[in-house]
């Protein structure tokens, strides 16, 4: 019922009171004399309505003004009609949806999030950053001692803390892991190496993110005390090997 109120009293106030200000003012300040509708609050924003790029698209006959948040343009963005097209907030063109092998926030989309994987948010563009090349192609995995880290996550959304713990276990040196923790690249330092299910998304899509070795290449995945995660990215196969070895790195992040 307070809604419907609410909405007959805009209805009231567009027909009977369209010279006067509306404020809806969490401080009880009187609205501005220039505005027909002043929001005031240092707590809450104002929330246009969100929906995809095509549920945008189908709307009929867009007004001028009109005002949407496109949940799935780039990795999300407010937009106007302008009474011919479509424009951001700061008057540039709409950024088409993300699709796999874009150049995007530091690199090469390399997977995007769908419904019933970890970290999936509904109405929102997530997923996985990959380097537009290899960090390593030759790289072990520990440095140079055997030690347990006890990073053994293998799903999406794990590396990253897979990563920092191998660094803080085994320190300074140059390995797979310590190559992605400190890479500053475009612009980003949060570059780790993928989990065994990361890697394998970038198996998955080495076609369109490009720029693999048919060879063997790292995942932060621990087994035990001697092994780790691998993937061969000639046929997808999956083994965990000797960590003294050198496969390649490809690091990546998450958006």
């Amino acid at each position: 019922m307070k809604s419907i109120i609410i909405v007959c009293f805009f209805t009231l106030f567009t027909f009977a009171a369209s010279s006067q200000s509306v404020g809806i003012n969490a401080d009880g300040s009187v609205p501005d004399n220039s505005a027909m509708l002043d929001v005031k609050s240092s707590i809450k924003g104002f929330l246009p309505p969100r929906m995809t790029y095509d549920q945008r698209n189908a709307i009929v006959t867009p007004v001028p003004g009109l005002m949407i948040y496109c949940t799935n343009c780039g990795g999300g963005e407010v937009e106007v009609y302008t009474g011919i097209y479509w424009t951001n907030m700061i008057g540039g063109p709409v950024t088409p949806p993300l699709t796999i092998g874009d150049n995007y926030a530091g690199g090469k989309v390399a997977y995007i999030l769908q419904p019933g994987d970890p970290g999936y948010i509904a109405g929102q563009v997530h997923g996985l950053i990959a380097t537009a090349g290899d960090q390593s192609t030759s790289s072990q995995w520990y440095n140079g001692s055997y030690i347990t880290t006890g990073a053994t996550a293998t799903i999406l959304g794990t590396g990253n803390s897979n990563t920092n713990t191998i660094v803080s276990i085994q320190g300074a040196g140059s390995y797979a892991a310590k190559l992605c923790a400190d890479l500053i690249l475009n612009g980003y330092s949060d570059w780790y190496l993928p989990s065994r299910d990361e890697l394998n998304k970038l198996y998955l899509n080495k076609v369109v993110i490009g720029s693999f070795l048919s060879t063997l290449y790292w995942s932060s995945s621990e087994l035990n005390l001697n092994f780790a995660g691998s993937q061969n990215f000639t046929d997808g196969s999956q083994a965990f090997s000797n960590k003294l070895n050198t496969y390649a790195v490809r690091p990546v992040r998450f958006f």
